[in-house]
Formats: structure tokens, sequence, C-alpha cells
């Protein structure tokens, strides 16, 4: 199998299909994942922003623009359809394996041109349940990793590029329109553009402007839709949310040590046992600069989970794929390579099953509660038959955005927006919403308390 996805033939991405579809209905047929706590509350932000309503102007939430507008898509077309979450996220890796495995073999990456970078690619997105289903990150990995590639063709091409070092800017800065902790690479595009790529002052004000290009015009449009003010003040709020912990890292690096070990011998192999081009040389500088910049981008992430590792994967292909194509034969390379491909996924998906985290996994609830619903805290459990009723989404990023010290105007704002969502239904385990209705009396004459921590809108 390992000789078979070696060889340089087109046909082989036939077998990579079959590969992926095996893992696929796998994961859809045989005791399918449940929507977690992420993937549901993007599915409320899409239903919001299709009734009409504009992200941090009227939905507290730290999502990034494009990917609200995304979502907004896959609502009017599929509704609340995990199937249809599953099938986009795999057509974005399906995009991300055939671009990294071509872009590895037109700038001559290694010594040989082999298909082996998208088989192992593939078996590094089935690490997790979630990595393989769409998000933020998922969809502006999709950007950098083209940025990346634009990358790699500086380190071949010898003449200045006017092109290529404007679409370097430009796709970075559209993958933090979807993720904004994405704006970590810009200073990783910075510094390789000098470093590495010998960006002369015009090629790195050219990248420059195509990274902000997009962010203007995303506040163009928020300028327009008279909500650039809130989105000013709520994206960097953003950064200051405490941070949920929904998996450990623990759990990634017992899952992953061996995928990690053999990076770690590929990179020990490419760079001292073996002898390489100046070309190649730049290109695994760029690979680990990559990946020290996306271990960074962890200190801004705020829900702590494996979508968010997707970053990784296109590093740790080319580094896994140096072991691989520098062990020639043997039983080494082969029990390693069905280790990677067959034994990753399926260790990964057993242990995953085994899983439990308190409020990611969205567990059934036979409570009823009302069709428009707002809730006060982290759990989202209870919409799974409810759509959002309020403002506040993210409820760590509301907590911080209602303490804040405030004059009249920026209550009266707070007041218009409970004014106009009026929610039939609210939970409040934590009492923030009794605080509200203290600070704002005349929204009492509105909801009643029913019970504890529930108040309902009078009819």
């Amino acid at each position: 199998m390992l000789s078979f996805f070696r060889v340089n033939d087109p046909f082989r991405l036939i077998g990579i299909g079959i590969y992926l579809l095996v893992l696929t209905l796998a994961y859809l047929l045989i005791n399918p994942f449940s929507f977690t706590t992420t993937q549901l509350s993007w599915i409320l932000l899409g239903e919001r922003v299709g009734e009409g309503f504009l992200l941090y102007r009227d939905i507290i939430d730290n999502t990034g623009p494009l990917s609200a507008a995304f979502f907004r898509v896959v609502d009017f077309l599929f509704g609340r359809s995990q199937l249809a979450y599953d099938l986009i996220g795999r057509a974005l890796i399906i995009f991300q394996i055939l671009y990294w495995n071509s872009i590895l073999i037109k700038f001559r990456a290694f010594e040989e041109n082999t298909y082996l970078p998208a088989i192992i690619m593939a078996a590094l997105f089935h690490f997790c349940f979630d990595m393989v289903t769409l998000s933020p990150a998922l969809l502006g990995s999709c950007f950098l990793i083209l940025a990346l590639g634009q990358l790699f063709s500086q380190t071949v091409l010898q003449k200045e590029t006017t092109e290529s070092t404007l679409l370097i800017g430009l796709y970075a800065g559209i993958a933090t329109g979807f993720q904004p902790n994405y704006l970590l690479f810009l200073p990783y595009l910075i510094f390789t553009g000098i470093a590495i790529s010998g960006f002369s002052f015009r090629q790195l004000m050219l990248s420059l402007i195509g990274y902000f290009l997009p962010i203007i015009l995303i506040g163009v449009f928020y300028f327009w839709r008279e909500g650039l003010k809130e989105a000013l003040e709520i994206w960097p709020l953003s950064f200051l949310t405490e941070k949920t912990n929904f998996q450990s890292i623990f759990d990634w690096l017992m899952l992953g040590a061996f995928p990690i070990i053999l990076a770690l011998i590929g990179y020990f192999i490419a760079s001292v046992l073996r002898g390489s081009t100046i070309n190649q040389q730049k290109q695994r500088q760029l690979i680990i600069l990559w990946l020290i910049f996306s271990a960074f981008e962890f200190l801004l992430i705020k829900r702590q989970a494996a979508y968010q590792l997707v970053i990784f994967i296109p590093a740790l292909t080319y580094l896994i794929t140096q072991f691989f194509i520098n062990f020639r034969r043997g039983l080494i390379s082969n029990l390693s390579f069905y280790l990677l491909t067959i034994g990753l996924p399926i260790a990964c998906w057993w242990y995953w099953q085994n899983f439990s985290s308190q409020n990611y996994l969205i567990q059934e609830t036979q409570e009823s509660y009302s069709p428009s619903l707002m809730i006060m805290g982290n759990d989202l459990t209870p919409f799974q038959k409810s759509s959002l009723g309020g403002p506040f989404l993210n409820y760590e990023l509301s907590k911080i955005y209602l303490e804040k010290e405030r004059g009249l105007p920026e209550k009266a704002r707070i007041y218009q927006l409970l004014q106009i969502q009026k929610a039939s239904q609210v939970l409040d385990p934590n009492g923030d919403f009794k605080a509200l209705l203290e600070q704002f009396p005349s929204l009492q004459k509105d909801y009643q308390a029913t019970k504890p921590g529930v108040f309902e809108l009078k009819k």
C-alpha cells in the first residue's frame, strides 16, 4: 500500500478517494457523533443572520464575520442538517489535500514526486471527529494553505512576482476574516517574506496591502450597515474572554504522539542526514516557522477543541512525508504507514466515542423550551429545538460586554438590543439577566420569573 501511493500517478487519487469514502461512511453510519456546542452555536448564528440581524451589532459572538456569512448560506440551503456540515467539511478537506499535494509536487519539495502527502493528510484530518466537519478554523485554513502555497512559489522563482506577493497577503487577510485568531499569521508572513523569501520593500508593502484589503472591505460593510462601532468594540473583547477547555492537551498529545514522532524523525533525517537543495531548505524553514506560529495561535484561542488543530496538518504532512520518502522499504516504513493511515483514524474514532466533556457534545434532552430562547450560560443543550431569541450568543463574551463601564448612550444601546430582540424565555443560571432587569426597570414589565433562573415573556 505504501508503494502504491509513492508513484507519481494522478490515478492514485482514486485510491485516496476510496480511503476518504470509507472513513466518511464509518463516521456517519457507525455510531455517529452528535452536535457539539460550538457547532450548535454556529447553526444558531447562521439562523440569526438569516433573520436580518448583524453579527457584533445585534449578536454578541466572537465568530469571524466571513464565517457568519457562510453559516447563513448553509442555513438557507440546508437548515440544521448535521449531514450538510459534515459533507461541506469533507469537501473543504478534499480541496486542501489536492492543493497541498500539487504544491509539493510543483515546487519539488521532495526528491521524488509522490502522492504520499495526500493519503497522510487525509489520515491526519481524522484525528478527531470535529476536524472533519465545517468550522471557522477549517474555512480559514483553506485560505492560509493558499497563502503558504504562494510562499512556496517564492522559494523557487528568482524574479519579482507581483501577483504572488499580493495573493499571499490577500489569502491571509481572508483567512483572518473567517477566523480572527489567524491574525497571528500576519507576523509570520512578514518574517518569512523578508527572511526566507527575500521580499523587497515593494513586495512587502504589496503583501500588506493584500492582507488589509479584505479587512478594510469588511469594515466598509459594517460602516454601511451602521455596525462599525460595535464591531470595533466587540472584536477586541473576544481576545479577553475566559478560555473554555472542551478537550485537554493531554488527550491530543496521547493520540498524536505517533504522528509527532514520525514528523520529528522526518525532520531530523531531511535536515541532518540527507542533502537538499537551497529551495528545499527554504521550504523546510517555512514549515518549521509555520508550526511555531501555529502553536502560538493557541494563546489566542478561547475554545480549546480539536477543530482548532487543522492549522498544523499541512506542516505535519510535509514532515511525515519526509520520513516515508527516506525510509523507502522495509518493515518499519510499512508498519508505520499502516499505523498512521489505518491505526490512527480507528484509534481516534474509538477514543472519542468514549470521550465525555461537559457542555461539548450535545446530549438529547426531553425538556421542552420556548421556540425563542435566550441562555445566559454556557450550556446550549436547550437550543436543540429552539432558536436564538436575544443578542447574547457567546456567554463569556457577553459577560465581559455587559460588565464594561458604560455611559448613558451605551446603556441605551443595550436596552435597545433587548427591546428589539425579546426572547420568549430566558434561562439565567448565573443571575446575569436578573441583574439586567434591575439595571433596566422598564424591562421588568415584560418578563416574569416562573422559577429560579427562568424568566418568561409576559403575554
